[in-house]
């Protein structure tokens, strides 16, 4: 699929960091940075990557799509677990290489695999120290992913 984007490469600094093109900037993969926040909250919820086709499908459907480097696919978030993003509203960053989307978290308002509300969790304590912040997950992933 051919998104429909600008190209940031016939487009001068000023164009693309003060400009009205959309000229999402790819890296060497092929991906772009995104990150889910939630609309009401702002709270960070997860850090994913897009191609331009994911980036494509989350424009034209409202709905959040990623591409999935350890799967090597597309796939709509909640897709699996019923736990889909609602596109409220879309931003980039000013050199155009970081998305970041504000979502209405559905389904139990998980937006982590692990079941809990955001995929950060835990607290860095030291250099090699983790410390879970206490956030319970809201539904059980072996049970909702053991189809797979």
């Amino acid at each position: 699929m051919s998104a429909p984007f600008a190209d940031p490469g016939t487009l001068s600094h000023d164009d693309i960091e003060e400009g009205r093109l959309f000229a999402p900037k790819f890296d060497a993969y092929g991906l772009v940075t995104a990150v889910a926040q939630e609309a009401g909250s702002h709270r960070v919820l997860m850090v994913a990557h897009m191609n331009a086709e994911a980036l494509h499908l989350t424009i034209e459907t409202g709905l959040a799509h990623y591409w999935s480097r350890s799967r090597g696919r597309i796939w709509k978030k909640g897709e699996s677990s019923g736990e889909v993003q609602k596109v409220v509203e879309m931003r980039i960053d000013c050199d155009q290489d970081a998305v970041l989307l504000l979502v209405e978290q559905t389904g139990r308002g998980a937006a982590c695999h692990t079941g809990r509300k955001s995929c950060f969790y835990r607290l860095v304590d030291g250099p090699q120290h983790l410390s879970d912040s206490g956030e319970r997950p809201l539904f059980d992933p072996a049970e909702v992913y053991r189809h797979q």
